[in-house]
């Protein structure tokens, strides 16, 4: 399988190099050259089957041409040794629970899948890798725990200071070793920023391996997919049947774009919603047909605090820029600070059922939207416990309680450095590691 750039004006490279480069020359995101999708027997039988073996199935769909499938085998099994169920919330509403893997997020596959995959590819490769990956969150803890103590792997973590929960903090900047937390002084966007800056810097390239860890690598934001045929499984061993509706909150747009190439891959999918917070630059897409990317801002759901969101290309390039194809099959909506505690709190009194700020996006998103005979599922992304102070604020002091995994991140040093938002900073840092 070969991989070109959104941008078409490069040559198309092997998997080995879109997942080593992370972002092509000329500044665009990789895409697979086609997608592949299944046949009906497939889908028959799909309930029958584990996350794990779906898993497999739609790996070797994406990757099966370049990876010899005992190792695939290996990489998918060791990314995915937890479950993640489909629980009935309320009507036709079930929440996808994403938040049972090792930092209680949703991006824990895609953080560890990559790790294994790179470990893969860089056997024999004799020039130390370097990972760069800028957050607003959940990915930097996914990231820094899949290639913790990776040999041959530096990962830089770039998050934005005072803008992540304590908890998710703790996660990426107590880890040491090969990981190494930077505290940037600004935004998201300004990490996101100073990442793309490196990739584009010859001199930079030159003197150092980079490569990217965000959803903007094929490897990072592609085994999102899974998450989606296994919701259809797991509804189907259920016994429920009906139109499928996928809210998704949406922050960057990996997780969305992995939906959507779950149903050109055949899963079928009625449409997906777009559940944003106060960053809403698609949703203004959507009612308009303008992408006008802006600086970010600070909400209580912060994993989607992204005002120019870097998948949004993919999904352009899937739909041939067109609104109209892409409103078939995406909606939007967009909600305020007080709009999501609003649904925490309603959710959580009439329905016994606790939501994280990004998780009640989705909901509120899911049930405004959702229409009869459709049976509609929203992505539970992170544990509450991830924003213990905002969800306790909401609906009680004392109601979450700090599983044990989250505990012993709590009890670790932080060990960030501190950074600027100058590129010229950030490269001399580089060039001195």
């Amino acid at each position: 399988m070969k991989y070109y750039s959104t941008n078409k004006s490069v040559e198309m490279v092997s998997l080995m190099e879109a997942v080593t480069k992370g972002l092509a020359a000329d500044n665009g995101l990789f895409m697979p050259e086609r997608i592949d999708a299944f046949d009906r027997h497939f889908f028959e039988h799909i309930h029958q089957m584990s996350f794990q073996e779906i898993s497999f199935e739609v790996a070797r769909k994406f990757f099966g041409e370049d990876i010899p499938e005992d190792i695939l085998k290996e990489i998918v099994d060791d990314a995915i040794n937890f479950d993640c169920p489909v629980v009935r919330v309320n009507d036709s509403v079930y929440s996808l629970e994403l938040f049972h893997g090792p930092t209680l997020a949703f991006k824990d596959v895609g953080g560890r899948f990559m790790a294994r995959l790179l470990a893969y590819f860089l056997k024999g490769f004799k020039r130390e890798v370097n990972v760069l990956v800028a957050t607003s969150g959940d990915t930097g803890s996914a990231v820094a725990n899949g290639f913790f103590q990776v040999p041959g792997i530096k990962v830089y973590v770039l998050y934005p200071k005072g803008l992540v929960s304590d908890i998710q903090e703790k996660q990426f900047t107590t880890l040491g070793h090969n990981i190494t937390a930077l505290e940037v002084d600004g935004t998201f966007d300004d990490c996101q920023r100073l990442v793309k800056s490196a990739f584009l810097d010859q001199e930079l390239n030159e003197a150092l391996v980079l490569t990217s860890a965000n959803s903007i690598n094929v490897a990072r934001f592609l085994p999102q997919a899974f998450y989606y045929f296994n919701a259809y499984a797991r509804l189907r061993e259920q016994g429920i049947s009906g139109d499928l509706v996928f809210s998704v909150p949406s922050g960057n747009f990996g997780n969305l774009t992995a939906g959507l190439f779950a149903k050109f891959m055949g899963l079928p999918v009625k449409r997906f919603i777009a559940a944003n917070n106060s960053n809403d630059i698609v949703y203004n897409y959507l009612q308009t047909g303008k992408y006008e990317p802006r600086a970010s801002i600070a909400t209580i759901a912060n994993a989607m605090d992204v005002g120019a969101p870097s998948n949004f290309a993919r999904i352009l390039e899937l739909y041939n820029h067109s609104l109209s194809s892409i409103s078939m099959d995406i909606v939007g909506y967009r909600y305020s600070d007080d709009e999501i505690r609003e649904t925490m709190k309603q959710v959580f009194v009439e329905e016994n059922y606790m939501l994280d700020p990004h998780g009640a996006v989705g909901y509120r998103a899911l049930k405004a939207d959702l229409k009869d005979g459709e049976v509609g599922v929203f992505f539970e992304t992170a544990h509450p416990a991830k924003f213990t102070e905002t969800v306790e604020s909401v609906i009680g002091k004392g109601t979450v309680k700090l599983p044990a995994k989250l505990a012993e991140f709590m009890k670790g040093e932080k060990l960030s450095i501190a950074m600027s938002t100058d590129y010229d900073d950030f490269k001399q840092f580089l060039l001195n590691q």
